[in-house]
């Protein structure tokens, strides 16, 4: 029979291994694997994470004319679509998106809108309850490539149209519209696209997206996407070619989707020669001047020029134009090819823009590219327009507007930089990886928020970013009255804290997924394949999952339960802390030790109250015996004896433990939020020494709620701490020190600042 070796120092113990005490049931197991909540796997998915052998998806070409109006700021426009169905299925009917009709009246957005009346309402509030605005499409025809006319019935933003006969798989359909609509001021009416009114000038900016009637996507996973466009949840689109005229006024600049392709008759020769040195420049390079943009603000021409553009294999297309337009532009090598990044941008967004976004845009292709795959379209486009931020195919609108006076906040120049790097960044996520932003925001803007973060970072040590990437900076959503909160795997239009929870969340678990979970060099690749495999494909929320855990070797499904299925946070705190040392059996140390131990138990308050009280022994010695002067702390000639043959007793193993003199932490520690994670102890030495412990997530495995573990160390420990470098998102980390430490705060004075309003470089001009 094995021997029991006794440890000491804060008490005895017998020490061994064993699984917690308190077992969980499987079903609440947070290492049971996904399951059911997974679709399984088929021939268009597989259980690896990757398109299947028999993936499929539909195309849709799009011949587009449109002329912008910019005397009644309204858009018109007709369009050739060509759909091909790829499927396997035989289709009825066709489904078109009209999401312009969100801004129509008594819409649905506007009808299922909660409203209430306040003791003080604002302009803008009133002017939502007295919604007046003539928005939405108004559809003149739809007519089939013979020009018979196709019936169509219109859903809110969706239109039905009703095919002659079935489009047979590996068939293809043609079909015409015509459609016209007025361009919503967006200082009124906020939203995605729109225009923007300067006064001072008596000019337009348009930045106009959701133009034109666009085809729904079918897939394998969800047939036709038919949940409508409610505001929140973006959209869902087919790969396709497109080939837009878009008809403005003759001194009007167009950006766009895709490539120029009649420079020479809408741009002048100097344009098109700087457009050239562009090219292979290192720096941007004005292609129209902010002197010749302010000219073309005061002569205001009253003719017309068309701009041609063509795309290939993208999902949607928007443009933007304005007499107002500074334009600049640099090349960036992607090996043997050069992408033009450039940018767009009226004089009151100068001298921000000239100076920044065109290099923000170049770096962004870079360092997504270095995550994911090299950006394969030609030009990458940002446009200057007041507090907004979207994304489109090469080409996305931006906010960040300095003073009038051409000061600005460092709140305005960073935000301007960030709004940048995740509006172009979202190329790759969802223009190219086209994940479904109906129903799985995050995986577009989480991913997305992610890469934003890891490119702000590599803008500028110390950037300081809003959101995303650090856990800390979602540490105050996560500790948010569950009752308020909904997981990250849910509608977008029915999730509550919207941004926290589909970007900042996101983006904070797949940073510590990389720096903490798996590690660099693991969720590198694995990140990287699920791009490359998905790009220019419709991936669904478990090809990524699995992608993630096929391509690095990590079983991941606690993680995704945890951070994407529920609504837990991680409050992970130390209970208790205890040293052992295991006894060597010399009774001189050890009987030392129990008088130590003796010494330092607390004294009772009576002793030392009754320190003056005179005893019967003392008063009479005689009634001393041989008790009164024995010493139990004493080793006794039998103590050695025992310890003698105690000694002799031990295997080479055994007493290997005692010469070591190792001493044994115990942590033990309480899951309070939910969620496991790993565990990173900071150990600090009595000796001025530290070191770091890295526990993987998977010693919960047996336990959710509870574990203890042992670590073997040399040296006493006086501190520590868990999550030492704030990984994890730990809500709660005055539970994470032993000893208990205090964790200092302060309050203030109330006092006005209304002196402070101006920016510094404001404050320093004065």
């Amino acid at each position: 029979m094995e021997k029991l070796l006794k440890c000491y120092a804060l008490g005895i113990m017998v020490f061994v291994f064993s699984i917690a005490n308190a077992q969980i049931l499987p079903e609440n197991n947070q290492f049971r694997q996904l399951g059911t909540l997974l679709p399984d796997a088929n021939v268009y998915r597989t259980a690896s994470g990757a398109p299947g052998f028999k993936y499929w998806q539909q195309k849709a070409d799009y011949k587009i004319k449109v002329e912008l109006n910019d005397e009644n700021q309204s858009i018109s426009g007709s369009e050739i679509i060509t759909y091909y169905n790829q499927s396997p299925d035989n289709l009825n009917y066709l489904w078109v998106q009209l999401d312009q009709n969100i801004r129509a009246k008594n819409s649905l957005r506007s009808r299922a809108q909660s409203t209430t009346i306040k003791d003080e309402m604002s302009a803008s509030a009133l002017r939502y309850l007295n919604y007046d605005f003539d928005g939405g499409f108004k559809i003149k025809e739809v007519k089939d490539a013979e020009g018979n006319k196709l019936h169509f019935v219109i859903n809110e933003t969706m239109m039905r149209i009703d095919l002659p006969k079935p489009l047979m798989s590996g068939e293809s359909f043609s079909f015409s519209i015509k459609w016209n609509y007025n361009v919503n001021n967006r200082a009124l009416y906020r939203g995605r696209s729109g225009m923007e009114y300067f006064e001072k000038d008596d000019n337009y900016l348009y930045v106009i997206a959701q133009f034109y009637p666009r085809m729904v996507l079918y897939t394998d996973y969800a047939g036709w996407q038919n949940k409508q466009f409610l505001g929140s949840g973006e959209f869902t689109l087919t790969f396709g070619d497109f080939d837009v005229e878009i008809t403005v006024p003759s001194d009007h600049i167009v950006a766009a989707t895709g490539e120029l392709k009649n420079k020479e008759e809408v741009l002048t020769q100097e344009q098109i020669s700087r457009l050239k040195k562009a090219q292979t420049s290192k720096t941007p390079v004005l292609i129209v001047t902010q002197k010749e943009a302010e000219k073309a603000e005061k002569i205001k021409s009253k003719t017309k020029k068309t701009w041609k553009f063509k795309a290939e294999n993208v999902r949607d297309f928007a443009f933007a134009s304005s007499r107002k337009f500074i334009w600049d532009a640099m090349g960036v090598q992607f090996g043997k090819r050069t992408v033009m990044a450039m940018s767009f941008y009226p004089k009151e967004g100068n001298p921000l823009w000239e100076k920044y976004s065109t290099r923000a845009v170049a770096h962004t292709l870079k360092n997504y590219s270095h995550f994911t795959f090299d950006y394969p379209y030609p030009v990458a486009q940002s446009i200057h327009a007041d507090r907004i931020g979207m994304e489109y195919p090469m080409i996305c609108f931006n906010g960040g507007r300095p003073e009038p006076d051409g000061t600005y906040s460092k709140r305005t120049k960073y935000g301007m930089l960030g709004v940048i790097i995740h509006e172009v960044g979202h190329n790759f996520f969802p223009m190219i990886v086209n994940s479904d932003e109906r129903q799985w925001t995050w995986m577009d803007e989480g991913l997305n928020t992610f890469l934003q973060y890891q490119t702000e970072q590599a803008w500028e040590k110390g950037f300081p970013s809003r959101t995303g990437g650090s856990p800390q900076m979602i540490v105050d959503y996560m500790r948010t009255n569950k009752t308020d909160l909904t997981p990250v795997m849910i509608n977008p239009d029915i999730a509550h804290f919207h941004h926290q929870s589909q970007y900042s969340k996101v983006a904070a678990a797949l940073s510590m997924l990389r720096e903490t979970v798996m590690g660099r060099e693991l969720f590198d690749y694995a990140f990287k394949e699920y791009a490359n495999r998905w790009k220019f494909k419709h991936p669904t929320p478990a090809d990524f999952f699995r992608t993630m855990e096929d391509a690095s070797g990590v079983d991941l499904d606690w993680f995704w339960r945890g951070w994407f299925y529920s609504t837990d946070h991680v409050d992970l705190a130390i209970e208790k802390v205890q040293m052992f040392k295991l006894a060597n059996g010399n009774p001189a140390e050890t009987k030392a030790w129990k008088k130590k131990q003796n010494e330092e138990n607390p004294v009772y308050i009576k002793q030392i109250r009754d320190k003056d009280l005179q005893t019967v022994v003392e008063k009479d010695p005689s009634m001393k015996d041989f008790y009164n002067s024995y010493d139990p702390y004493a080793a006794s000639p039998e103590d050695k004896e025992q310890y003698k043959q105690f000694t002799a007793s031990l295997t080479k193993e055994e007493k290997k433990f005692i010469d070591d003199d190792n001493i044994y932490l115990q942590i033990d520690v309480k899951n309070i939020g939910g969620i496991v994670m790993p565990l990173i102890f900071k150990l600090s030495y009595t000796d001025g020494t530290n070191e770091i412990i890295r526990i993987p997530a998977e010693i919960w495995r047996y336990n959710n709620n509870n574990i203890s573990k042992v670590l073997i160390i040399k040296k006493p420990v006086k501190e520590v701490i868990l999550d030492p470098f704030a990984e994890i998102a730990d809500t709660d980390m005055q539970n994470n020190y032993w000893p208990p430490r205090m964790i200092q705060s302060r309050f203030e004075l109330y006092k006005s600042k209304n002196n402070l309003n101006k920016n510094p470089m404001q404050r320093k001009r004065k």
